[in-house]
């Protein structure tokens, strides 16, 4: 690979947010791998992307899998030797049910996906990450993972009350700040994403801003440079209180 050029690895990237923000790392000039667990859905949104002359690669990836991430990491050594920018952006829901009512198993699956997931594919990729100049990782997070929102009545998210995802993005701040810490005298930065709430798949449509606003934020986190903040948790007007 030249070693001008920047790779760009977006998980849960076949469709919406992270359709979206590989769509917009291409076009700003990154190599990418465009992350899925699904091989079929993965190969078709890559091949739309090459369509409108992007470089980019599809990765088959399952973030709740040790070995799965392990072969990604595997095969990007080999083809790229390097990652400029890990946007971990996969994730699920689990359910709508009261905190009292939420399986635990339920809530086991989620953690697994919003909070295991980032953390073993950061863990996973670290090498490549530490083998770019100034590499960054975006953790996509979400507004609900706001102690300080959750707890202020002024909120417009104060009302949903969902133990599950909610304290899974609380969690995954929390490894933003940790990894932060360790890998700031690598210069590799690690800050938290917050899109919004838009209209996806995620939650029938209901949202009321667009996949574009929602990367606009990821997009910019995943393209910072050396000056860039670390450890930070951000929406497209500003930091998030923790």
């Amino acid at each position: 690979m030249d070693m001008t050029d920047k790779t760009a690895l977006v998980t849960g990237a076949n469709k919406s947010i992270g359709y979206e923000t590989a769509r917009r790392l291409g076009e700003a000039g990154y190599r990418i791998w465009l992350g899925s667990r699904d091989r079929e859905r993965g190969e078709a949104a890559a091949a739309e992307l090459r369509q409108k002359g992007l470089d980019v690669r599809m990765l088959e990836i399952d973030v709740a899998s040790d070995a799965s991430v392990e072969a990604a990491a595997l095969r990007v050594f080999e083809e790229d030797g390097r990652l400029d920018a890990l946007v971990n952006n996969a994730g699920i829901l689990g359910s709508m049910l009261a905190p009292s009512e939420e399986p635990i198993a339920i809530i086991k699956d989620v953690y697994e996906v919003n909070v295991f997931g980032p953390i073993r594919t950061t863990q996973a990729f670290l090498p490549l990450l530490k083998a770019a100049p100034c590499a960054n990782v975006v953790m996509v997070s979400s507004g609900l993972g706001s102690l300080g929102g959750l707890t202020d009545p002024a909120s417009e998210f104060y009302a949903i009350n969902i133990l599950g995802y909610n304290s899974s993005k609380t969690a995954l701040n929390a490894a933003t700040v940790a990894f932060s810490k360790e890998f700031a005298a690598a210069g590799i930065k690690v800050n938290s994403a917050d899109p919004g709430y838009t209209a996806t798949d995620f939650n029938g449509h209901s949202g009321y801003r667009t996949v574009g606003q929602a990367a606009e934020i990821i997009v910019r986190l995943a393209t910072l440079d050396k000056n860039g903040p670390t450890g930070g948790y951000f929406y497209d007007e500003g930091p998030l209180p923790w």
